[in-house]
């Protein structure tokens, strides 16, 4: 259970803030399109094209999400000529992405 009690109104403004910050990632996390991009980059960086094919989501869909996933900071780029290569950008995304795997991925 979290604890929802603070001492001091310091507390609850870092408290709000930290459910604010956790909201926008769940919710960027609530599309389909999204967390498979996610977890495929927790296996490591990949190009654009590399994720088209892999996942199989079609280029308007794919850019328009990775977009998405720029925006929130949630990837990160690396350009390398042409080639646009997408990583996770915060630790804290993998954990959450371990969680979501532990808890919903099939054992085999």
């Amino acid at each position: 259970m979290i604890a929802t009690t603070t001492s001091h109104p310091t507390d609850m403004i870092k408290m709000r803030a930290a459910a604010s910050e956790a909201t926008t990632v769940l919710r960027t996390l609530a599309n389909e399109d999204r967390l498979l991009l996610l977890c495929q980059l927790s296996q490591g960086e990949m190009s654009v094209s590399e994720l088209e094919d892999t996942l199989e989501i079609r280029q308007p869909t794919l850019s328009q999400q990775l977009g998405v996933l720029r925006t929130e900071n949630l990837v990160q780029t690396r350009r390398d000529g042409k080639r646009i290569y997408y990583s996770i950008a915060d630790q804290k995304i993998l954990s959450i992405l371990g969680v979501l795997y532990e808890l919903y991925c099939p054992k085999e």
